[in-house]
């Protein structure tokens, strides 16, 4: 083994592949120190180990744009927007050519720098976006270039609002397996250049922002700390609900003028209904996480939730009997950033001193429909 990975080196000398084939010889000799980190056969015994956020950090580009601002080139007002949805301003992108990729560049960077941890350590990325540079490949692809970690895995997850808790999931059971150590979980979104500024799709218009967010999942250094339960879950019943309807790869042609002169390539959404949707799922799936980890409410020191109206989560944080001091609201400044709002929400939390031995409760719901809730013990 050892004899292999000197070759891998010799015939791959470039940095990026150098570092991995050095990843891979720390992991082989790890192995061989504690061999019931892994599995042999199947059915050998393993070790499980805990994950936990290591470090997170968010984005977010420096244009602010007020809903006074939007007033000025739709018909809406400061007040139509903020009493239905709780937003003030939102920040887009700075001009054209920035893609969500490029947005979570630096919130990776400060993630990783956060945890202690070097961008050589890195051996997985999960990118959470409904808002990709490119139809195809993968926004996760393009992180992984712009970051220089070659060869590193990149999944993408389209789960939209949830996308960061099931890009979380995915994450904790790979560091928990032992299959990967370090994993950056991403949430990235660029919404302002997709988005109906006129009469016809302001009430969609005005809910969302561009931001990203970013969380290195690793081992727990103290078995008591870490993520201690994330539930996932989905109804495509209300797939049609809140979607964008074109281009669709079942039409020939995929899009067409007509579709266009529709709007049918904006988001449409019904709101009332998944307004109703939110406010069932949500504590809901708060409830199913507590209740897997034996906790109640009053264990809750920090609720981050998912940001799609304030509304929402006075709703949600009601229902669950938490204070407002402990519920992380940010929607008013950043907006719906939907896969990157919990990560800017617990990014948040950390800087202003909030994540310190504290226990985090999640809850996110978004369009498919889908739902999760995580429960961390920092």
């Amino acid at each position: 083994m050892r004899l292999t990975l000197l070759r891998q080196a010799a015939f791959f000398p470039t940095r990026g592949r150098l570092a991995a084939v050095v990843r891979n010889f720390k992991q082989f000799s790890a192995r061989r120190r504690n061999p019931l980190k892994r599995d042999g056969p199947l059915g050998m015994t393993r070790r499980m180990r805990r994950a936990h956020i290591l470090g997170v950090a968010h984005y977010v580009p420096s244009r602010v744009v007020t809903n006074e601002d939007l007033s000025k080139i739709m018909p809406t007002s400061d007040d139509w927007i903020f009493q239905r949805s709780g937003i003030r301003e939102r920040r887009f992108i700075e001009h054209s050519g920035i893609g969500a990729s490029d947005l979570a560049v630096p919130a990776c960077k400060q993630a990783v720098e956060r945890a202690g941890r070097d961008l050589a350590d890195v051996d997985a990325i999960v990118f959470a976006t409904l808002s990709p540079d490119v139809m195809f490949p993968g926004s996760g692809v393009l992180l992984q270039n712009k970051l220089g970690l070659e060869s590193v895995p990149a999944l993408d997850v389209r789960n939209q609002c949830s996308g960061f808790l099931y890009g979380l999931s995915v994450a904790n059971a790979w560091v928990q397996s032992g299959a990967y150590d370090n994993v950056l979980v991403v949430g990235s979104e660029v919404h302002s250049t997709g988005l109906d500024f006129t009469e016809r799709g302001r009430a969609v218009a005005v809910l969302f922002g561009d931001g990203a967010g970013a969380a290195l999942v690793g081992v727990s250094p103290d078995p008591e700390k870490g993520i201690r339960s994330v539930k996932l879950h989905s109804d495509g019943s209300g797939a049609e609900e809140l979607w964008i309807p074109a281009p669709m790869s079942k039409n020939e042609p995929r899009i067409t003028h007509e579709m266009l002169d529709q709007g049918l390539q904006y988001p449409h959404m019904n709101g009332k209904q998944v307004f109703r949707w939110a406010v069932e799922k949500m504590p809901e799936v708060a409830r199913e996480v507590l209740a897997d980890t034996g906790l109640t409410v009053a264990d809750i020191d920090v609720f981050v939730p998912h940001q799609a109206n304030l509304r929402i989560n006075q709703f949600v944080a009601a229902a669950l009997d938490i204070p407002e001091h402990k519920v992380v609201n940010n929607i008013g400044r950043f907006g719906n950033t939907t896969a990157a709002t919990i990560p800017i929400g617990l990014s948040e939390a950390f800087e202003a001193g909030k994540l310190e031995n504290a226990t985090v409760l999640s809850a996110a719901f978004g369009s498919g429909y889908t739902w999760a809730g995580a429960l961390i013990r920092f």
